[in-house]
């Protein structure tokens, strides 16, 4: 007996035990989910790896000088490529399916590459060629998920098994990756590394060839998502991934300034990954709790500050440690979070080409908020604690605003907008059913029959009421 569709649709644990046929058949999303994992151990591998080179080797006004470069270029095929060639890969059945595939492919061939150049200058274009290939892979892996589920109701819940497969396979692929690095060195790692992104890249061919989004964009769409209530999600939403970035470069060039030993760089990677693994769990059990997404994200941007200012009391690696631990938590969690927002403000916005969308701009968010703590001189170091004293105070600011415009979006005083909030688009489409049903209500089409063989005629009143949720519609998208 064949196995139905609802066994070939959603989560589905990668191992489970099945008789007969359905015991051959494999979901999309675990498709999905067995590339993403494999991608996210070669990431784990390719930092490892890089522990002892001349990444980290070369002086510090050298390695800023090389990182800020490496940055910019990670920003560019993002802010001119994406608008352009993303749409088009939207609408081509299995285009994002093979941005997962061939960014993992060319990821196992620099690693490769990278063999010989662990103490060469060649290494720093071909580490962020690394960057550049992660951060497409991301995207495209954000625009198929909603493609692989069932419903909208698995969509969330997707998200978050995605976001704590993550987390397990960092520490999953650390064990052989420093077992590699005591036996061969950087070399072995990386050699291990490539054949795990080749076996992500075989592995993503096995995904749906499915189109994210067969038709263009249209100005119910554009409506929802410039509504007041995912503008400000997602403005909180860019900041955390702003300090993902911020905090990362920072912690790293502090512990290079300090002479701190190997082991302390890979504790708080590990850290970072746990807490991203916590933010996965905690944000659907806040939100069984009957917490609102938008009072979740409030909390992560509460907690963020919070941490700040412990960190920056603390100082030096427990400090590191902690906000290490506290922004991963904060990012995950606040990230599922928004994914159900745009899940139920956005009901006619298109899933792939929504998550792809925001994904590349919380990427080149990312790369800016990497940038400050590079680019600053030398001369003028960002010690680590002002630097937490800098996030408190950005997380402290974005949800004091948050507050403020979800209360006036809450009051009806939002911003003067040609755009309407979600909610409101929502209202005043049901109005509109209303009027259809009241049109349609007792003045039904007889089924033809050899009494009755033409429909009856439209009454003056249907005509007049057509006519009135005409000039309706067109008030409501031009409100």
């Amino acid at each position: 007996m064949a196995a139905s569709d609802d066994d070939t649709k959603g989560w589905q644990p990668m191992a489970q035990r099945r008789s007969g046929a359905s015991a051959f058949v494999v979901s999309p999303f675990t498709r999905l989910a067995r590339t993403h994992a494999a991608a996210v151990a070669g990431d784990t591998l390719i930092a490892l790896a890089l522990a002892g080179s001349l990444f980290f080797s070369i002086s510090p006004t050298q390695a800023k000088e090389r990182v800020a470069l490496g940055l910019v270029l990670t920003m560019a095929p993002f802010s001119l490529v994406a608008p352009l060639i993303g749409p088009w890969l939207d609408r081509v059945r299995g285009g994002r399916r093979w941005v997962a595939v061939g960014a993992n492919a060319l990821r196992s061939l620099i690693c490769v590459m990278m063999i010989s150049h662990l103490d060469s200058l060649l290494l720093f274009p071909e580490v962020f060629a690394v960057l550049v290939l992660s951060k497409a892979y991301q995207v495209a892996k954000s625009a198929l998920v909603p493609t692989l589920v069932g419903s909208d109701e698995e969509l969330v819940e997707s998200n978050s098994k995605l976001s704590v497969l993550s987390g397990v396979m960092g520490f999953v692929a650390a064990v052989p990756g420093l077992l590699a690095n005591v036996l061969f060195g950087g070399g072995g790692v990386l050699v291990l590394a490539s054949v795990v992104f080749a076996v992500a890249a075989v592995a993503g061919t096995q995904i749906p060839a499915t189109r994210v989004a067969a038709e263009r964009e249209d100005t119910i769409e554009r409506n929802e998502l410039r509504g007041a209530g995912i503008r400000l999600a997602a403005s909180a939403m860019g900041l955390l991934r702003g300090v993902v970035g911020f905090i990362t470069f920072l912690i790293a060039f502090d512990l290079r300034r300090a002479d701190a030993p190997t082991w302390q760089f890979g504790v708080i990677l590990a850290a970072s990954g746990l807490g991203a693994l916590g933010g996965a769990a905690v944000a659907p059990a806040l939100r069984r709790g009957d917490l609102v997404e938008e009072r979740i994200i409030q909390l992560f941007l509460g907690v963020t500050a919070a941490f700040g200012v412990v960190a920056a009391y603390v100082g030096r690696f427990p400090g590191s440690l902690a906000m290490a631990v506290a922004v991963g938590v904060a990012a995950s969690g606040s990230k599922l979070a928004f994914d159900s927002i745009l899940q139920r403000d956005a009901p006619d916005a298109n899933r792939g080409r929504t998550f792809a969308r925001f994904e590349t701009r919380f990427q080149l968010v990312w790369v800016i908020g990497a940038l400050i703590p590079v680019v600053v001189p030398s001369r003028l170091e960002i010690p680590s604690r002002l630097g937490f004293l800098f996030v408190s105070g950005a997380a402290a600011f974005a949800l004091l605003s948050y507050v403020a415009g979800a209360k006036a979006v809450a009051a009806g005083k939002p911003p003067p907008s040609r755009d309407l909030d979600g909610r409101a688009l929502r209202a005043a489409r049901r109005r509109l059913d209303r009027l259809r049903e009241k049109r349609l209500d007792g003045r039904r089409p007889a089924r033809l029959t050899e009494k009755s063989p033409n429909p009856p005629s439209p009454s003056t009143d249907v005509v007049a009421e057509v006519l009135a949720e005409n000039v309706a519609m067109r008030l409501l998208l031009a409100s």
